[in-house]
C-alpha cells in the first residue's frame, strides 16, 4: 500500500473573491492531506482565519467563506508529518508580530526542528503547536532584520529540510521553496491574478495558467498593493533534489509538477515495468487509484489487455466503524472490491505504485486470489522502498519497511503472489529524464541529500 499523502498549498493575490478560489484551490489538492484545512485571507482591515480537522468541504461552509473577505488569500489541506494530526497543528498559522500580522502554511518536514524549537524556547517564545510551521513563524518574528521580506530570508538560511511556503502579510504574498527544491510550488496567472498551488490541477479547476514552478531557493514577492512580481534568490545554491515520489505516487495524474506531466511520466513507468519484468498473462489490473496510470503503461508495452478488476470506493471518510465480528482484512474490504467476472480463471498482473510494509499488499492479493484468479503477478512501479523520507512524507520508520530486511523471494512468499517484480531504479531515472543527479531517490538508496536531524 502506499505512503501517507503529504500537504498541499493554495495561495492567490489581486482577485476579487480570493478566498472562495483558495476554497477551490485546496479542493483540487484534497488528495495531499485529508487531516485538516485552513484559509488565511487580506483585506484592508486585515487577516483573517479560518481552520478546522476535516475534509476541505466540511471545514469551509458558505458563512465561513464569508468570513474570510479580500483580494488575497493563502490555504492549505494538512496531513500531518510533524504535529501529529491534532486541530493545534492545523494551517495556516497567523501571529501578530515585529512585522505586523503574517499567516504562513507550507508543505514539507523542517530536519532541525527540535534544535530551532530548543533554541526558541530558550529565548522566551511559547509555542501553541508541535508543527515545524509555527517554527518557522517564530524565525521570522524574532529575526535580526528591518524588513519583513528580510526577516523572512534570515528564517530561511536558518532551516533545514524541506518546505515550500506561502506567506501572506498586510503587504505581500510570498512564495518560497527550500535550495534543494523537495516539494513542488508551481507559479500561474489568470489576468491580473497571481497564484501558487503544490500541483497545477488546482491552477484548472480556478481557470488559472501554469507559468512556471517556484525555483528552488527562490523567493517570489507579490505586491498586494501594485501587483508587482519580483524574485529573490537569497538562499545558498546546491543541487536540486525534487521528491521523485511526486510522480511515483502523491500527485494527480492530471497535474504537470516539476513542469514535467505526471500521467505520462507513470505511463512510462509501467511501459519499462513490462519490459523489466514481463509474464504470461491474461489481465492487466491496477490498484486504484494510483496505479492506473502504470497499469496501462504496462498493458500498451505488453499487449496484456487492461481492465478495472478492481473498483476502489471513493465515499470512504477518514474513519469508519468497524463490524463487532471480525471481517478478515475488513479494512481493505471497504475501499478496495474485485469484480469477479473479470478475475475468475485469469492469470492477472497487479499493478501499484508501491510496497511499504507488505500488509495490505497481501490482503489485496488474497482478495483478487479469492475472486477466483488463476495467479497473481505483483508489478511495482518504483523500486523496493527500503528507508524513510524525512522530507514531508509520512513513512514508518526503517524496520517497518519490508524491503528493508526481506529478499524479494521473502517478499513474493509474504504477499503471497506467483511472482513479484519491481521497477529498477535505472529505469525509473530513464522514465524522469534523470541521470541520477537530478531527483531525490533516498527512499530507494538511502542516499539522504539533508543529513536528517
Amino acid at each position: 500500500m502506499p505512503f501517507r499523502d503529504e500537504c498541499g498549498v493554495f495561495g492567490i493575490c489581486h482577485q476579487e473573491e480570493a478566498s472562495r478560489q483558495t476554497y477551490l484551490g485546496l479542493y483540487a489538492l484534497q488528495h495531499r492531506g485529508q487531516e485538516a484545512a485552513g484559509i488565511c485571507s487580506g483585506d484592508h482591515q486585515g487577516l483573517h482565519l479560518h481552520k478546522a480537522q476535516g475534509y476541505v468541504a466540511d471545514v469551509f461552509t458558505e458563512a465561513a467563506l464569508d468570513a474570510l473577505p479580500g483580494d488575497a488569500a493563502i490555504g492549505h489541506t494538512r496531513y500531518s508529518t510533524t504535529g501529529g494530526n491534532v486541530a493545534s497543528a492545523a494551517h495556516p498559522f497567523l501571529i501578530h508580530g515585529r512585522f505586523g500580522q503574517v499567516a504562513l502554511c507550507h508543505n514539507g518536514n523542517l530536519t532541525n526542528t527540535e534544535v530551532l524549537r530548543t533554541r526558541l524556547i530558550a529565548d522566551g517564545h511559547t509555542f501553541t503547536s508541535p508543527s515545524d510551521s509555527e517554527v518557522l513563524l517564530a524565525l521570522i518574528n524574532r529575526a535580526q532584520a528591518d524588513t519583513l521580506e528580510d526577516a523572512v530570508v534570515a528564517a530561511l538560511r536558518e532551516a533545514e529540510g524541506a518546505f515550500s511556503l506561502l506567506i501572506l502579510t498586510e503587504d505581500a504574498l510570498i512564495a518560497a521553496r527550500d535550495p534543494r527544491g523537495f516539494r513542488p510550488l508551481a507559479m500561474g496567472h489568470l489576468g491580473d491574478t497571481h497564484a501558487f498551488s503544490s500541483e497545477t490541477c488546482a491552477f484548472d479547476l480556478v481557470g488559472a495558467q501554469y507559468d512556471r514552478d517556484v525555483e528552488p531557493g527562490e523567493m517570489v514577492i507579490v505586491s498586494r498593493k501594485s501587483g508587482e512580481v519580483r524574485s529573490r534568490f537569497p538562499l545558498p545554491k546546491v543541487q536540486a533534489k525534487p521528491c521523485v515520489f511526486e510522480h511515483i505516487y502523491f500527485a494527480r495524474p492530471d497535474s504537470l509538477v516539476y513542469g514535467r506531466s505526471v500521467m505520462v511520466a507513470r505511463r512510462e513507468m509501467g511501459r519499462r515495468l513490462a519490459l523489466r519484468h514481463p509474464v504470461e498473462a491474461d489481465l492487466v489490473v491496477p490498484v486504484p487509484d494510483s496505479g492506473v496510470s502504470a497499469a496501462l503503461g504496462y498493458s500498451e508495452q505488453s499487449g496484456i489487455p487492461f481492465d478495472f478488476g478492481i473498483i476502489r470506493n471513493h465515499y470512504v471518510g477518514r474513519t469508519f466503524i468497524e463490524p463487532k465480528q471480525t471481517i478478515r482484512s475488513f479494512g481493505v474490504k471497504v475501499k478496495l472490491n474485485p469484480v469477479r467476472h473479470l478475475l475468475a480463471g485469469k492469470r492477472v498482473v497487479l499493478v501499484d505504485d508501491s510496497i511499504v510494509r507488505g500488509t495490505t499488499s497481501k490482503k489485496i492479493v488474497q482478495m483478487v486470489r479469492e475472486a477466483g484468479a488463476k495467479e497473481v503477478h505483483m508489478r511495482i512501479a518504483c523500486p523496493p522502498t527500503t528507508h524513510s523520507c524525512f522530507y514531508g512524507i509520512d513513512t514508518p520508520k526503517r524496520q517497518h519497511l519490508i524491503a528493508s530486511y526481506m529478499s524479494l523471494a521473502e517478499i513474493t512468499t509474504f504477499v503471497e503472489a506467483d511472482t513479484l517484480g519491481y521497477l529498477d531504479l535505472a529505469d525509473l531515472e530513464g522514465c524522469m529524464g534523470d541521470d541520477g543527479t537530478g531527483f531525490c531517490y533516498a527512499c530507494f538508496t538511502g542516499n539522504y541529500p539533508v543529513v536528517p536531524g
